[in-house]
């Protein structure tokens, strides 16, 4: 494969999969076998691609795992812009993942969404536009979900101590109080109503 053809942004604009696929066509240099003499630009390289193998992570991720490695300032930020260039490396499509992955399997509220992003070096207002996707009714859908997974877990307890252990749980998740003391005054009751149902 020709350098045009590896580093062209067209064939693989925004998929980072493809783009690893792309840019990984030839065996990375081995930097034990080549010694202090090892390019550094084709070490840095490869490890920005092993880094991206399987998932998308944020510039700083990437720049903190270059750090490490002991990849020059200057040398990691050019191969970073060029990555980004080609679509490697992409913050905003990095939050939006992030944000759809992590509301779908942990059922995290927004708050807890942009604490995590923050901690990924994502700028507030990149993870603002990520967070302005999630919908209202999903997140609330979410938060009763986890109500009524917890419940399965409460059911020797009182209903102040459900309800204080359950709002616990959603404030962890980013929820807030107001929608969190609703989603339990609502499932408890529906409990409660089914419980009364099946003893009648």
């Amino acid at each position: 494969m020709s350098a045009d053809q590896t580093e062209s942004p067209d064939q693989w604009q925004g998929d980072v999969a493809l783009g690893v696929r792309a840019w990984g066509a030839e065996p990375p240099p081995d930097a034990v076998a080549l010694g202090p003499d090892a390019d550094a630009e084709s070490v840095a390289r490869t490890i920005l691609l092993d880094a991206l193998t399987g998932q998308a992570r944020s510039r700083r991720e990437l720049r903190d795992r270059l750090a490490k490695k002991q990849v020059p300032d200057e040398l990691a930020e050019r191969l970073l812009d060029r990555f980004t260039e080609v679509g490697l490396v992409d913050d905003a499509a990095f939050a939006r993942s992030w944000v759809e992955s992590r509301q779908r399997s942990r059922g995290l509220a927004r708050r807890a969404l942009a604490h995590e992003l923050r901690r990924k070096g994502v700028d507030d207002e990149t993870a603002r536009a990520a967070l302005d996707d999630v919908d209202p009714d999903d997140e609330e859908a979410a938060a009763r979900e986890l109500v009524r997974k917890k419940l399965r877990s409460l059911r020797s307890v009182d209903a102040t101590t459900a309800t204080r252990r359950l709002v616990a749980m959603l404030g962890r998740k980013g929820y807030p109080p107001g929608l969190a003391f609703a989603v339990v005054r609502s499932e408890l009751g529906a409990a409660e109503a089914e419980s009364d149902m099946m003893d009648g």
